[in-house]
C-alpha cells in the first residue's frame, strides 16, 4: 500500500467513529454538540442537525475507508483504522465528559 492509504484508513476510523455520538443522539431527539453549535463543539444542536452531520461523516468516512483500502487481508490497514477510531473515541469522550456541566 501507498502512505497515504494508511493515512485514509485512520481517518475513515476517525469519521466512522464520530457518526455514533450525533446519529445516536439526533435519531434519539436529543440534542448534541456539533461545529455548528454556537460557541462551536461546546453549545447544542438540534437532533436534525446532528443526523444531517453523522450522515455526512459516514459518506466522508466510506470515502476514506475504501481509498484506503482496508481489508481483512492487509492486517496493517485494519490496525490503523482501529486506532483512528481509538484515538477519536478517546478524545470524544474526554472532550464531552463534562458537556451537560457547562
Amino acid at each position: 500500500m501507498i502512505w497515504y492509504q494508511y493515512i485514509a484508513c485512520f481517518f475513515a476510523g476517525a469519521f466512522l467513529a464520530n457518526v455514533v455520538p450525533h446519529f445516536v443522539s439526533g435519531i434519539s431527539g436529543n440534542r448534541f454538540p456539533t461545529p455548528f453549535a454556537k460557541p462551536p463543539g461546546k453549545g447544542l444542536s438540534s437532533a436534525t442537525v446532528n443526523v444531517t452531520w453523522a450522515l455526512f461523516n459516514l459518506i466522508i468516512g466510506f470515502l476514506l475507508f475504501t481509498t484506503g483500502h482496508v481489508s481483512v487481508d492487509n492486517v496493517t490497514s485494519l490496525v490503523v483504522f482501529f486506532l483512528g477510531i481509538a484515538v477519536l473515541s478517546l478524545w470524544l469522550s474526554a472532550h464531552f465528559q463534562h458537556k451537560d456541566k457547562e
